[in-house]
């Protein structure tokens, strides 16, 4: 896949870089798996760490090895947890972990996957703790970009189930604006190797539109029958959000896959759903 997120030439292209080793916090999962095959194949040594690999962020075992020799950290550690308080402690243990473990081995670059929508939101639940993390980064001392991403496809289906009741879904009319995971992998991977820009950067999908007319579609192609209606104060995930919260509202990258060719790739891979 090529995605061209930095038209401006001052900015190298991968093949015009040198060749680097990148270790990839959270290298084993849907986005990081992805960012390290796009970066091996451009023949940079990019290595996935994770606590199955014996790399825990978190508790900072297996870093001051993995980190060793690293010209750039991407951060793309996650949690399944949506307690505020959990999130919060998660995020902060590991990114000062990340980030102590790269001042010791002069890692030049870090970068890290957020949310569109983050420094709008603010500290509330899982948000609370990508907040945390982002004012971490800024305040590491290292080099570092935050690249924040709109929803993946990948993930509508959750947040279907999140506004599921008596069989029935209900989510808000407020705007979403989707993009496929394997772009934001692109993303990452392009980002990974260009010069830090000690700033945020936005990305998305190229379409935008009610968040329950994007459940709507994806259940269906998926033979989900559950209705889907409207519920204005749905929010995220429980989070109070307005029109445009979790939406570009500067300027941003925009990617290429639509829903719909989505869907027609993906046509098969998805499990039944329980309509």
């Amino acid at each position: 896949m090529s995605v061209t997120f930095f038209p401006d030439k001052s900015y190298p292209s991968c093949l015009e870089v040198k060749k680097m080793k990148i270790l990839v916090a959270g290298g084993t999962g849907l986005i990081g798996k992805q960012v390290v095959d796009i970066l091996t194949a451009q023949g940079h040594v990019a290595v996935p760490a994770s606590p199955s690999s014996g790399v825990n962020s978190v508790t900072g075992e297996g870093l001051e090895a993995a980190m060793a020799g690293a010209d750039v950290v991407v951060d793309l550690t996650n949690t399944t947890e949506f307690d505020e308080e959990v999130v919060v402690k998660f995020f902060t243990q590991s990114t000062a972990n990340l980030l102590a473990a790269e001042k010791r081995a002069g890692v030049q670059h870090h970068l890290v996957l957020s949310v569109v929508g983050t420094d709008r939101i603010g500290p509330v639940g899982y948000f609370a703790g990508k907040t945390a993390q982002e004012k971490a980064v800024r305040d590491g001392g290292v080099p570092y970009t935050l690249i924040r991403a709109t929803q993946f496809f990948e993930f509508i289906p959750m947040i279907a189930d999140s506004g599921t009741h008596d069989g029935s879904v209900l989510l808000t009319n407020h705007l979403m604006q989707p993009m496929a995971a394997a772009e934001v992998a692109a993303f990452v991977a392009e980002a990974a190797v260009t010069p830090a820009l000690n700033g945020a950067l936005e990305i998305a999908g190229p379409e935008q539109a009610p968040m329950y007319e994007f459940a709507k579609r994806v259940l269906s192609a998926q033979g989900d029958h559950r209705t889907v209606g409207i519920d204005p104060d749905g929010g995220y995930f429980g989070i109070p959000i307005e029109e445009t919260t979790i939406v570009p509202v500067g300027e941003a990258r925009i990617g290429e896959k639509t829903l719909d060719q989505w869907l027609q790739e993906t046509a098969g891979s998805q499990p039944p759903r329980k309509s």
